[in-house]
């Protein structure tokens, strides 16, 4: 009976009889965690244990590590403070000025839409406004005498009532303006569709009915009546017209630039 050999050493192989390699152990992962101090140590316990208890050891909580459900660490969840959200918005790139003209359709309950790049405006002239808001505006509807609607921006609207309170206080001049900006005015916002709505008393008073004419005017915008900004607007250049000649630049009433001194 032939006789199969047996290796004689783990460094044979059993097999073919080749020696083998000695087998080396693989290197263990690499951890980067510097070893926890003792004091270290008993702060954790004492946090997991309770902060209270962690406070009177001598270890307060650190609200910077840690933390969380699931963690581990302590069953109390940590926050970090941030600022509020429309501080971090920028508003650099968006125009603060209102630009353009547009007609729109007036429904039953009076809800028109604007037009979406007044409504970028009306966003950046809210201080209050972050995003999933709805801008805030201000409608001044004034007396008998004025035929249109004008809408101010929240900044817009502030900045002339500071220069109000400047004035002299009880002065008729500073009364009728009051009277104009606070008084003969609407408070509003944009609702959810991006739409504005005009109270009854507002489309009545400028004859409101089925289409508004939107016109920008600089950092507010009015509302017309379409027929009666046409006849308006048909009258005033006439008036414009005959006071200057046919190939006037009214980019001349400019004020201009002051000359620097050299």
């Amino acid at each position: 009976m032939k006789s199969h050999g047996i290796p004689w050493s783990s460094d044979e192989d059993g097999l073919t009889g080749a020696v083998q390699e000695p087998r080396t152990k693989a290197p263990s992962q690499v951890s980067y965690r510097h070893p926890l101090s003792p004091n270290t140590k008993i702060r954790r316990a004492s946090e997991q244990t309770s902060p209270q208890v962690a406070c009177v050891a001598g270890h307060p909580q650190r609200w910077d590590e840690g933390g969380g459900l699931g963690s581990g660490s302590s069953s109390i969840r940590r926050f970090r403070f941030r600022r509020p959200k429309r501080q971090q918005r920028s508003v650099g790139t968006v125009a603060r000025r209102f630009r353009g003209e547009y007609t729109f359709k007036v429904d039953a309950k009076g809800r028109v839409s604007i037009p979406a790049l007044f409504r970028r405006v009306l966003e950046a002239g809210d201080p209050s406004w972050t995003e999933g808001l709805r801008p805030e505006l201000v409608i001044v509807y004034g007396d008998h005498r004025r035929k249109f609607l004008e809408v101010y921006t929240i900044e817009a609207i502030e900045e002339v009532s500071d220069q109000i309170e400047q004035m002299q206080r009880g002065s008729p001049e500073r009364r009728m303006l009051e009277r104009l900006i606070n008084g003969q005015s609407h408070p509003t916002e944009v609702d959810g569709d991006g739409r504005l709505v005009l109270p009854q008393k507002l489309r009545e008073k400028i004859g409101l009915e089925g289409e508004a004419f939107f016109i920008a005017s600089g950092d507010t915008f009015q509302i017309w009546k379409p027929e009666t900004f046409e006849a308006e607007n048909a009258a005033f250049m006439e008036s414009f017209e005959e006071d200057y000649p046919e190939d006037f630049d009214p980019l001349t009433l400019l004020p201009g630039k002051p000359k620097t001194v050299q």
